[in-house]
């Protein structure tokens, strides 16, 4: 089992992690009938497409012996209507280092090859980006 989640009412749910017992709270949005006070369910998707691709780019730069350490992915969840869904996840990758472009390319290319991105919905609209340090964004 990977994880067990306990509707606790009020829109909100305790999601545990079996393997290590850590646990999040998710709560419905204040524009879907919530309190907003957590990540709702749609943020997690989101922002768990960023945590994948920061992931994965982390163990292409242990292999080519490199530090992406620091690098910041912000995420924009873009919800849709008829039906109610995410419609665009927008996501900007800073990174505190620069490399030569054939590393930036082998980081960018490596990005989009994370579980979460090729588990998504293909018609889902990931708009990523990666912004270096010599570039402005």
């Amino acid at each position: 089992m990977t994880s067990s989640v306990t509707y606790l009412g009020d829109l909100r749910t305790l999601c545990t992690h079996v393997a290590s017992n850590k646990s999040i709270i998710t709560d419905a949005p204040i524009d879907n009938h919530g309190k907003g006070e957590a990540f709702s369910p749609t943020d997690t998707v989101a922002t768990a497409l960023a945590s994948c691709l920061l992931t994965i780019m982390g163990i292409k730069a242990k292999q080519l012996n490199i530090d992406i350490k620091e690098t910041l992915a912000n995420v924009k969840k873009i919800m849709g209507n008829n039906p109610r869904k995410i419609d665009c996840i927008k996501i900007d990758v800073y990174f505190k280092k620069n490399f030569d472009k054939k590393i930036k390319k082998i980081l960018e290319k490596t990005a989009l090859t994370c579980p979460v991105y090729y588990s998504l919905n293909p018609t889902l609209n990931k708009d990523i980006q990666f912004f270096w340090p010599s570039e402005k964004s």
